[in-house]
């Protein structure tokens, strides 16, 4: 169980999916001090909850637009990010080049000492893929997006993808499928990690309940499509 502060980062990459990190970071977020002193007269359970201290990371304080709603405003680089538990980053355009020094940025930050995790949702995992990360993980991403680059050749074969599940936890990676499955992911973050009357009470406050990694309604999706086949390394970084 967690306790004390939690350093989370938010990875804002171009065009990324405003639900992917809205619902994610919402969903987190009730669980921490700050929202149960808001909403929860129960000092003893408000006790039990963590400080959970955002970090919006780009890598340049310009504001970073989404899908849709208002631009991402970071709060921090990646040379000036503090020292994260957590980085959670949500889905862009998954052939898009990442920024220039996020492959370095991730590179470095999931070999620190005291990063505990990383959490993709939707897209994230298929356009951090090239950084080299997530290698021999097993890994959830959007289904859809899977299958055309699947078709496509452009998979990198050295990730694990899976097709049949909602979200997964492989190590340090938890991944989630589709926008909503995030989540999902961000529920199953809070049942493994927070204590269970501040989970129940974010989900009642929320009127979620989330859904199991499997069986993944949308697994059909990828009828027919072997995702370890026709995938080839591909690289889309800007040095």
């Amino acid at each position: 169980m967690l306790l004390n502060t939690i350093n989370f980062g938010l990875l804002l990459l171009p065009s990324y999916q405003w639900l992917d990190a809205a619902g994610s970071v919402d969903f987190i977020n009730l669980h921490s001090q700050a929202s149960l002193k808001f909403d929860h007269q129960n000092e003893s359970i408000i006790a039990k909850a963590p400080n959970i201290e955002w970090h919006y990371i780009s890598h340049n304080l310009e504001p970073v637009q989404a899908t849709s709603g208002p631009a991402g405003i970071p709060t921090c680089t990646y040379d000036t990010c503090p020292q994260l538990d957590y980085l959670l980053v949500p889905g862009p355009d998954p052939t898009a080049p990442l920024p220039n020094g996020t492959a370095a940025y991730l590179q470095k930050l999931v070999t620190q000492d005291g990063f505990k995790a990383l959490l993709t949702i939707c897209t994230g995992s298929l356009a951090i893929a090239p950084s080299g990360v997530l290698d021999g993980h097993n890994v959830c991403s959007n289904k859809v997006a899977l299958k055309s680059m699947a078709l496509a050749g452009q998979l990198d074969k050295n990730v694990k993808w899976i097709g049949d599940k909602r979200w997964n936890v492989d190590g340090k990676v938890w991944s989630s499928a589709g926008i909503t499955a995030g989540i999902d992911l961000a529920a199953e973050f809070a049942r493994v990690h927070f204590d269970p009357e501040i989970v129940q009470f974010a989900k009642d406050a929320a009127e979620y309940v989330p859904n199991p990694a499997q069986p993944d309604p949308f697994a059909f999706l990828l009828d027919g499509i072997d995702l370890s086949e026709k995938c080839c390394r591909y690289s889309l970084i800007i040095p």
